[in-house]
């Protein structure tokens, strides 16, 4: 048992250090890399729909059934009307979000849809372990 994983090895350099100082081990990040995560979209302050959106609250909604009626899933749909019809908030032109939308026309899906990935993902992580046991790694992962 040479081998020890990095994330366990401890160094004493990162305990010397006096305690106004901080080390690169204080923040969390990626395993590999440099990154810290902090990156993310940051909405308007205005709820307003800005002023280049033209289209009214009915059209909006009527796509939204189109497209859940295609199949596709709230957050699908939200990329959809942000990409080809140049909505960037579905919640700031409408007033209510898409789920909220799908459940009023009857048209939410039963599971939702985080909870379904998160199935679909164990599902095809239980099937990989039947076919390949001795694969410990992606067990616990």
């Amino acid at each position: 048992s040479s081998h020890i994983r990095p994330s366990l090895q401890l160094g004493l350099a990162d305990h010397a250090e006096p305690a106004g100082l901080s080390s690169n081990s204080d923040k969390m990040g990626r395993m590999y890399g440099h990154g810290k995560g902090m990156a993310s979209s940051a909405l308007p302050y205005r709820r307003k729909p800005p002023t280049w959106v033209k289209m009214k609250t009915e059209d909006v909604c009527d796509h939204i059934c189109k497209l859940a009626k295609k199949g596709l899933t709230p957050s699908q749909i939200g990329v959809t009307l942000r990409d080809s019809f140049g909505i960037p908030q579905v919640r700031n032109v409408t007033g209510n979000k898409i789920l909220r939308i799908l459940k009023t026309n009857g048209l939410a899906p039963t599971l939702p849809e985080d909870l379904y990935f998160l199935i679909k993902k164990a599902v095809s992580i239980r099937k990989h372990l039947d076919k390949n046991r001795k694969d410990k790694d992606s067990k616990f992962r």
